[in-house]
């Protein structure tokens, strides 16, 4: 790697030059970010994803600017020139934008005024005017007459377009201007008189300023949305007398008649060159600016949605609502397997409820069901109500549906349930989804799941590229099951990719599955660089070797039995045993194969091994209340976070309708970001603040609920206790056994 890339980026990330060098060595090998953090600590020092990340993107920055670089040397070269006062400019500029106004003199582009007026033999005049000496400017011009310039005036016209240009493309009071935009710029917004009805959701940007420095992306990306959709006019700039006061400065050196003319050029040069091209240069920067911040945050609520607490491997029941065509049920065994499917009727004036109630108890006993799962979307909080009013002896958990429509239509379901509607594969998709969010989510396109902000306004190049980045970093985190997870999940493993996860699959159906690790070897195209990044993230449940089932990487296994030797212990009696894991000294381990990192998280993992990172499921109940007609505002309810942004959070209180809890509203203390306190189905208490029917909003506060706020709290409309969360293998348990009894 090019030294001149790791001293650069070590000063920019103050990170030390051997660790960014690791770095990027191990990425150039091909390993990935999450194999590079997790099994190669020793190189990295420990770094995390994030920095892993950074020092990836800040180098691939680094690069762009070098190429960019060499590409301005060359082309200046080629036009004999560069210079050595130039060749220093080049060298000592350090952004893109400091590299493009130094190149912008030599840039080819179309025919300007100014060339045409050079053509017209008019420079020397610009050049005269520039000096800014006393002197009849009008008989100056006139020795510049010609077949091209007819008069004093259009000699004078041409001269100052010279002038304009000149200015213009000075690196120098480029930078300065660009200083100055970027400081005090304000964004100014004006509805079209003619399109107010129109553009009604756009009304408090109807005639809108705010600082360009300070505005946040969720306001930026409104109103670049406005702006495009044609209801808004847009405009970005600072104070016009501050930046002509810089021009001036600068090039204005007298009063007399050809500084007037100067101090025209220099207007005309601002309005007509510097202004527009600055401007156009802070939209593109508050679009890339609110672009990242956006997609950062979807990324943040991807990574909680994809990391949400799973069931785990039970019986379900689940259950797609309907209303005028049914239910659609279906029966799941522990591994997703479709059992059994059927609809039912509870809703509405087709409804047969004792059909229904006999259907779903026999299907409990007939499948030995451990778990109802419902969708939340149309009739989801009626059908919880009918299968709850059962007291059918298990759990009942209402699922997050959105994007199951999606699958239940895609290649993938269609490739999963070739024989199967949409309906029942939609109804897999919910009951899959509660028994593992992760497996299921990964089929289906992220911006399909409904959290972010203005998703579909952001780079979606970008937005892929982090999305994926992100479902990886996930799927790698929580190791994925190697004989019995889909080739969805295993393409995002370490390593692995589309193409290997379609051969790992069809080699397992072939051999019945995988004994060891060591046999992912035998899968055509998967060699040793593959094996190395992926292995440590795929377990193996009752196999060969014990350690198959951790995220004991194999390079380790060696150590793993010397430390059993040493302990004279069986590798199962150290496994799980944390009071011996307490014995070890990491020390005693460091050799030239293993340092202490590697060690340390050898030792974590025997301890417990197989850990996963994800929090354990609770339930939960809804309030009794199942539309907005039923909130009132001083209502004290139980809801469940759906969505953050960076300006509030989206709360569903069960009335198929999420609500806003603004910024302002979630915390008795200031906070900058909603993510600073909350996370993505983080149960909380909400007051609602005001229902607007017509235009489909609830208005909810979080801190109004406290115990603590000074305000009496309200129950709902029918005044019981609606929030409970309990252990859900407790809860299993005592249900069970009230049912078997």
């Amino acid at each position: 790697m090019n030294d001149l890339i790791i001293r650069e980026v070590s000063a920019r990330l103050n990170i030390g030059s051997r660790k960014v060098s690791a770095v990027l060595d191990l990425l150039a090998e091909g390993a990935t970010v999450p194999f590079i953090a997790r099994y190669r600590k020793d190189a990295t020092g420990a770094m995390d994803e994030v920095q892993i990340q950074q020092i990836r993107d800040e180098a691939q920055s680094i690069q762009e600017f070098l190429d960019r670089k060499e590409f301005i040397e060359k082309t200046i070269r080629e036009q004999d020139k560069m210079t050595e006062e130039l060749q220093k400019q080049l060298d000592a500029a350090r952004t893109l934008h400091e590299l493009e106004d130094i190149y912008l003199p030599y840039k080819p582009r179309r025919r300007t005024r100014a060339q045409i007026a050079r053509e017209a033999g008019l420079e020397p005049l610009a050049e005269w005017l520039m000096e800014q000496e006393e002197g009849s400017v009008e008989q100056k011009a006139e020795s510049y007459l010609n077949d091209e310039v007819e008069d004093v005036k259009a000699a004078l016209k041409g001269a100052r377009d010279i002038i304009a240009e000149v200015v213009s493309e000075d690196a120098e009071i480029r930078g300065a201007l660009r200083d100055l935009f970027e400081k005090e710029a304000k964004v100014k917004t004006l509805v079209f008189e003619t399109k107010k009805a129109e553009a009604a959701k756009y009304k408090d940007y109807f005639d809108f300023s705010e600082l360009y420095a300070n505005m946040p992306s969720h306001r930026a990306l409104a109103v670049l949305r406005g702006n495009a959709e044609g209801f808004l006019r847009f405009a970005i700039e600072p104070d016009p007398e501050d930046a002509l006061a810089l021009l001036k400065d600068r090039f204005l050196k007298s009063s007399h008649e050809s500084g007037q003319q100067v101090e025209e050029a220099i207007e005309d040069s601002y309005k007509r060159l510097l202004q527009p091209s600055l401007e156009t240069e802070l939209r593109s920067a508050l679009k890339v600016r609110s672009d990242e911040d956006a997609i950062q945050v979807f990324s943040e609520n991807l990574r909680q949605l994809l990391l949400s607490p799973p069931l785990g491997n039970k019986n379900l029941i689940a259950i797609d609502p309907g209303y005028r065509t049914g239910c659609k049920v279906v029966a799941l065994d522990r591994y997703g397997r479709l059992l059994d499917e059927t609809v039912i009727y509870v809703h509405e004036k087709n409804y047969r409820l004792q059909e229904a109630e006999s259907i779903l108890r026999e299907w409990i006993q007939k499948h030995k069901a451990e778990g109802f799962a419902i969708g939340n979307g149309t009739a989801g909080r009626e059908t919880e109500q009918f299968v709850r009013s059962l007291q059918p002896g298990i759990p009942v958990f209402l699922i997050n549906e959105d994007g199951a429509s999606v699958y239940s239509a895609s290649e993938v379901a269609r490739e999963e349930l070739p024989d199967e509607d949409i309906t029942v594969r939609g109804a897999v998709s919910i009951g899959r989804r509660l028994m593992d969010p992760l497996a299921e989510l990964v089929k289906i396109d992220p911006k399909s799941i409904g959290v972010g902000q203005y998703q579909h306004d952001v780079n979606q190049f970008r937005l892929k590229d982090k999305l994926d980045e992100t479902v990886e970093s996930c799927v790698n985190a929580v190791g994925v099951n190697l004989n019995t997870s889909g080739k969805y999940l295993l393409r995002y493993v370490s390593g692995i990719g589309p193409s290997l996860a379609e051969n790992i699959v069809k080699y397992r159906d072939e051999k019945g599955g995988f004994k060891t690790r060591k046999e992912l070897l035998e899968v055509p195209r998967l060699g040793p660089k593959a094996y190395e990044q992926c292995a440590g993230f795929l377990r193996i449940s009752d196999g060969e070797e014990v350690l198959d089932a951790t995220g004991v990487h194999p390079e380790a296994y060696p150590l793993v039995k010397k430390i059993a030797r040493d302990l004279n212990v069986t590798i199962p009696e150290l496994m799980n045993n944390e009071k011996l894991s307490k014995t070890i000294d990491p020390k005693k381990y460091i050799s030239e194969s293993y340092g202490l990192h590697t060690v340390t998280d050898v030792i974590e993992e025997l301890a417990k091994p197989g850990r996963d990172p994800r929090s354990e499921l609770q339930i939960f109940e809804f309030a009794e209340v199942y539309s907005p007609e039923d909130l009132s505002e001083g209502m004290i309810l139980p809801g469940v976070v759906t969505n953050i942004t960076r300006f509030g959070a989206f709360v569903d209180v069960g009335v198929k309708q999420d609500g806003l809890v603004h910024i302002s509203e979630i915390a008795n203390r200031f906070i900058s970001d909603p993510a600073e306190v909350l996370k993505l189905n983080q149960k909380v208490s909400v007051k609602v603040l005001e229902v607007d029917l017509n235009r489909n909003r609830i208005s909810l506060s979080i801190k109004q609920a406290q115990p603590d706020s000074g305000r009496k709290r309200r129950p709902g409309r029918r005044g019981k206790s609606h929030k409970k969360e309990v252990n859900m293998d407790e809860a299993l348990k005592k249900l069970q056994s009230k049912f078997n009894r």
